[in-house]
C-alpha cells in the first residue's frame, strides 16, 4: 500500500483487475504534486460500464459482474483514465466507445499490444477509440515504444549545455512540437528512421522563444520544465505558458537558488528573463521533471550543484547517472535512500 500511495499509475490496475476478476482493491494514488489530477473521469466511465465502487480517503474498492460497453466521454484527455477503460473494455460484453481519448505514444502502444492479445480496437491514435470486447485475450510478444519523454529530456540537456547527441531506439515524430522549438531556439536538428540527432556549438547563442503545453502531439507538459531551464540560457525574455496541470511552476524556486531570473504570473504562465548566469548551489528536487530540469541547469551552471531528494529522477529516468556521465556529465551519486533527508546526488 505504501508503495502503491506514491505512484500516479496504480490506478491504471483498477480497469484491469476488475476485467479479469471482478474485483479490485487499489490505494488511492500518489505521484508527483503537480496538481489535481482528479480520478472523477475513471470511476464515472468504469461506473457507467457496471462497476460497484466504494471510495475512502485510502483506497478505492470496486466490484463487478462482467462489465458492459458504454460510451464514455471524458471531459479533458486523460492518460490514465484512457488507459483504464482501454484494459476495462477489451473484454466486456459489447461495444465501447472513448470520446476525448488521450492519444499519447504510450497510450497508443498499450492499443497495440492488446490489439495483439486478441483485442478489437479501431481508431488508435485518434481522438475516438472504438473497442468491441472480447470473451479473453491470448499471449503475444511486443517490444515496448521508447519513452518520447526520456528522450526529449536528453536533447533539451544537450541544447541548454553544448555538444551533440544522437538518440537511438526514438520516434522523432513523437517529438515534433518539441525539435521545433529546439530548431528554433539555435539547435541543429536533424531525423531519420527511429533516431534523432541534436547539436549545439558552445559559445552559439540560444534564442528565446516562447512556449505552451498542450496535450499530445502538443508540446509535452512533462517537458516544459526542462525547457524552461533552456530558456534560462536564452539571450532575451521567453514566455512559458502551462496549460495542461495548475501546479507546475515547483521548479522556479529552485532554479531561482541558482540564480535563474523567472517571474511566474498567476497559474498559467512564467516569464523567463534570460540570459542568467546559473550558480551551483544545493537544491531540493520537488517531482520527476523538476528534478530533470535542475539536473540541466546544473550542467549549464558555474560551480558544483547538490540536488536533494534526488530518489524523484529514478521514478522517470533509467539511469540518467549513467547516461550523462557516458557523454561526459561530471556527476555522481552520494545517497539514494528516499527515506532519508538526503537522497542526494551531486551534479558537477
Amino acid at each position: 500500500d505504501q508503495l502503491g500511495r506514491r505512484m500516479r499509475a496504480t490506478i491504471v490496475l483498477l480497469g484491469a483487475l476488475l476485467a479479469r476478476f471482478g474485483k479490485a482493491r487499489v490505494p488511492r494514488p500518489g505521484g508527483d504534486d503537480i496538481g489535481a489530477r482528479r480520478v472523477e473521469q475513471h470511476l464515472r466511465g468504469l461506473r457507467q460500464m457496471g462497476a460497484h465502487i466504494n471510495e475512502t480517503k485510502d483506497e478505492l474498492v470496486a466490484t463487478a459482474g462482467r462489465l458492459r460497453g458504454d460510451r464514455i466521454v471524458f471531459d479533458l484527455p486523460t492518460v490514465t483514465g484512457t488507459e483504464n477503460i482501454l484494459l476495462a473494455a477489451v473484454t466486456a460484453e459489447g461495444r465501447t466507445e472513448i470520446f476525448n481519448a488521450a492519444r499519447e505514444p504510450h497510450v497508443q502502444d498499450l492499443c497495440n499490444l492488446l490489439t495483439k492479445m486478441g483485442a478489437r480496437i479501431e481508431g488508435i491514435g485518434t481522438e475516438l477509440l472504438i473497442v468491441d470486447g472480447v470473451t479473453e485475450l491470448g499471449g503475444a510478444e511486443h517490444t515496448v515504444v521508447a519513452d518520447y519523454l526520456e528522450a526529449g529530456t536528453y536533447a533539451i540537456a544537450v541544447a541548454a549545455a553544448g555538444g551533440e547527441l544522437r538518440i537511438e531506439c526514438s520516434r522523432p515524430q513523437d517529438l515534433q512540437v518539441m525539435l521545433l522549438k529546439l530548431e528554433q531556439a539555435g539547435a541543429h536538428v536533424e531525423a531519420g528512421d527511429g533516431w534523432f540527432r541534436v547539436g549545439r556549438q558552445s559559445g552559439t547563442p540560444i534564442n528565446p522563444i516562447d512556449m505552451s503545453t498542450w496535450t499530445f502531439p502538443g508540446f509535452p507538459t512533462d517537458l516544459q520544465a526542462q525547457y524552461m531551464a533552456l530558456m534560462t540560457q536564452a539571450e532575451g525574455e521567453s514566455v512559458i505558458s502551462e496549460y495542461v496541470h495548475e501546479n507546475r511552476f515547483q521548479h522556479v524556486r529552485e532554479l531561482a537558488k541558482m540564480g535563474a531570473g523567472i517571474t511566474v504570473e498567476g497559474r498559467l504562465h512564467a516569464i523567463v528573463h534570460g540570459p542568467c548566469r546559473l550558480r551551483g548551489t544545493e537544491v531540493a528536487i520537488p517531482d520527476i521533471r523538476s528534478g530533470a530540469a535542475l539536473v540541466i541547469a546544473a550542467l549549464c551552471a558555474e560551480g558544483d550543484s547538490l540536488l536533494r531528494n534526488a530518489w524523484h529522477l529514478d521514478r522517470g529516468y533509467e539511469d540518467m547517472l549513467g547516461k550523462l556521465a557516458s557523454v561526459g556529465a561530471r556527476i555522481k551519486s552520494v545517497s539514494m535512500d528516499p527515506e532519508s533527508s538526503g537522497g542526494h546526488q551531486t551534479y558537477e
